[in-house]
């Protein structure tokens, strides 16, 4: 026998069980993001690499360590998509979607990072992003976040779910603070774990997010970014918290948050549980205008988001429990001689939106109802040879154990009813 092949390391199967609740949730999802006008664009999911060095950025952990990246035949390096940004940019500067225009769009599927798979984190995920292009103004970054306000409250997770927020400022200013945060961390080198210290000469600012308790107290006493930021990045922020405070939506202001991507700038946010452990950002994002002029585009401005899809489904299941896919609403079970009736039974059951699983097998009635119990579908309906040439069929509702004999051509509305 054969030795079966399994999935790679990493690599995960949605199985039958819990399609239902990933495709559910998407549609929820995609039924907001209709509402605020929204559109869709689909990227390819392999990209040149440079795209992702330029975009991302090189000293990132993405391009450093966790891309899936290959040289192709005529010898062009290509990666696998680790995140969707860029990718959109990309095409939005090729097809002309971003010089003086303003764009609304979002994108669903699969990213690949070459990272430790944990739970809540794969080496191919799923993720929902939205990136909002031409326009910069904090009451468009408020309505964003309103509008992941209402992601959670359709998913009944709302008090589940933290939204963090703060500002990085310019550019400018983020490096004139990089170069303090470096001068105070090299006397406490030692002191710091090994990530932070490789960070000190690559992306300083990402020894903020360091989840290591030593670094931690090593930060308590490092200089805070607020004190490098120029008047009107402060000004931008105080009016996005009042619009935000205006509108009823709480928020933490979070000084450490810098999120982890190169090309962000002034906002920048996070939806964070507690009821996931160490995978406690769900959704997060923040402002980029900096972003398409560095990947070759006019200057642009943008804002935007990405929800890890896969750690908001483990959300909704720590929530709500797991949640089975929903059962056939009749079960239609056959002596074998009348397929074709049953097959056109079953067709005008299901053009009226009634669930149906057609046994069309056959088999001893016994086995074929103990399918229908299986199944969970509250009703069967039997069909025979007999009882078709009549127009009939009979109906047994398996909860009470009753049977009738129903006219072919009342049977929907019956059912229905």
């Amino acid at each position: 026998m054969n030795k079966a092949i399994k999935s790679l390391r990493g690599f995960n199967d949605v199985l039958p069980q819990d399609s239902h609740l990933f495709n559910k949730t998407l549609r929820t999802l995609e039924d907001i993001l209709e509402k605020y006008c929204i559109n869709e664009i689909r990227t390819p999911y392999l990209e040149s690499t440079a795209l992702f060095a330029r975009g991302v950025g090189e000293a990132t952990d993405i391009v450093e360590k966790e891309m899936f990246s290959f040289t192709t035949n005529d010898q062009e390096s290509v990666s696998l998509r680790p995140e969707g940004t860029a990718g959109a940019m990309r095409a939005c500067i090729e097809h002309g979607l971003s010089y003086n225009q303003e764009q609304r769009l979002y994108y669903f599927g699969p990213m690949f990072r070459y990272e430790r798979p944990q739970k809540g984190r794969y080496r191919q995920f799923h993720q929902l992003g939205v990136e909002i292009l031409g326009i910069r103004d904090p009451g468009l970054e408020a309505e964003v976040l309103l509008m992941n306000a209402e992601f959670w409250k359709a998913l009944g997770i709302s008090e589940y779910i933290t939204l963090e927020i703060n500002t990085i400022g310019t550019s400018e200013a983020r490096a004139n603070y990089g170069k303090a945060l470096v001068s105070y961390l090299e006397t406490y080198k030692e002191q710091l774990d090994a990530d932070s210290q490789r960070r000190l000469t690559s992306n300083p600012l990402r020894i903020l997010d360091s989840k290591d308790e030593k670094t931690q107290a090593v930060l308590a006493n490092a200089p805070v970014l607020e004190d490098f930021l120029d008047q009107e990045s402060k000004d931008y922020f105080e009016t996005l918290k009042e619009i935000l405070t205006a509108n009823g939506l709480d928020f933490v202001v979070n000084p450490k948050l810098v999120r982890g991507l190169d090309y962000y700038n002034d906002t920048v946010f996070e939806w964070t549980t507690t009821k996931l452990g160490a995978q406690a950002t769900v959704c997060a994002g923040g402002r980029y205008d900096r972003l398409v002029e560095i990947l070759g585009g006019h200057a642009t401005p943008g804002f935007g988001f990405g929800l890890g899809y896969e750690r908001l489904l483990l959300l909704l299941e720590e929530v709500h429990g797991k949640q089975e896919a929903p059962h056939a609403q009749v079960f239609i079970i056959n002596d074998g001689k009348v397929q074709a009736q049953s097959l056109k039974i079953a067709l005008e059951l299901r053009a009226a939106g009634i669930k149906v699983l057609n046994n069309l097998a056959g088999g001893k009635l016994k086995k074929q109802f103990a399918k229908a119990d299986k199944s969970g579908a509250p009703q069967v309906i039997i069909v025979n040879e007999e009882l078709v040439a009549q127009g009939q069929v009979n109906v047994k509702h398996l909860a009470t154990g009753e049977q009738e004999t129903v006219s072919l051509d009342t049977l929907v509305s019956k059912l229905k009813a």
